[in-house]
Order: C-alpha cells, then structure tokens, then sequence
C-alpha cells in the first residue's frame, strides 16, 4: 500500500493515504511499521488534526475527505460523524434512525474508509463492543476500546484489555 504519511500514536502505527488535496483513507498498520514523514500538504494537514486529537479527545476535525461508498454507507457514515466524542450509540438505534437493519449498519461501519476521523469505535452492541474494522477481536477490539476510553467512556464493562486507561 503507498502512503503519504506513516503516523505513530498511543496504540501503534496509523496509514494515512491522500488523493490531491483529500483524505482517502487511514490503516491500522502492523507492529514495527515505521513512521514515514508526510509527503504532501493534504497529508501533513490529516497528521497535525490526528496528533491534535490525540491531545484533545473533543478536538473537531475539519479535513476534506474523498469517500468511495454505497449510498447506504455514506449515510450511515454521515450518521457516525455526529456521534459526540465520550459517547456511543449502537447498531440497531442507528439502524433505526436510518431506516435500515443493525447488520447492515454495521457493514457499513467496518467498511470505513476512515476510522477516527468517522469515528466508528463509537458504535457498539446492545451486549458489548461489537466489531472494529470489521474485526471482532484482537488487535482492533484493544483499538476500540483504547479509543473508547480516551474518550473517556464508561464502557458499561464492555472493554476488558490491557491497552484500557483510565
């Protein structure tokens, strides 16, 4: 994969891709990727908001960003980006809300282009996490759960990993 920008953070190494002047997506990497300096102005934009949220959970992107979804996804993405930082909802209210069934919604969840950003960690199930990037354990569910408690969520018991602060 090419990336414009390779950034380290809290709970490993973020992927950053660009197109022109747009974020197209960001990838969980594995351990021991190395960083890679941005190599454009778009890139450099979407590692100083990255680090600015890692500094301040309640930080507001504002990145212009390139998504290639179903018409379904896209409003299931626009439906996560209005999620507040420290809060959750679950599949089946958003589901609701959208007119649409928790499966597919949570399709469209583990189909984002851009975690983070489209903040998808804060989507969870009636009895637990849920999934993360269309993962239901491991690594992703340590992210989720990292991400929830920065957050600082209660988690209501669902988070139970090594990577949980408080």
């Amino acid at each position: 994969m090419n990336y414009q920008a390779k950034l380290p953070t809290p709970f490993g190494m973020l992927g950053i891709r660009c197109e022109a002047d747009a974020l197209t997506g960001i990838d969980f990497l594995e351990p021991g990727a190395t960083p890679q300096p941005p190599s454009q102005a778009c890139a450099r934009e979407v590692c100083e908001q990255l680090q600015a949220y890692f500094i301040d959970p309640n930080f507001h992107f504002n990145l212009s960003l390139k998504l290639n979804g179903t018409t379904h996804q896209t409003k299931v993405w626009q439906a996560i980006s209005a999620i507040p930082s420290g809060q959750t909802r679950n599949y089946g209210d958003l589901a609701t809300l959208l007119g649409s069934s928790p499966r597919a919604v949570g399709q469209a969840c583990g189909a984002n282009p851009i975690p983070i950003v489209i903040p998808c960690h804060r989507v969870v199930s009636k009895s637990g996490i849920g999934g993360f990037i269309h993962q239901r354990g491991g690594d992703a569910l340590d992210i989720k759960c990292w991400l929830l408690a920065y957050e600082e969520q209660s988690n209501q018991g669902v988070c139970r990993t090594s990577l949980v602060t408080n």
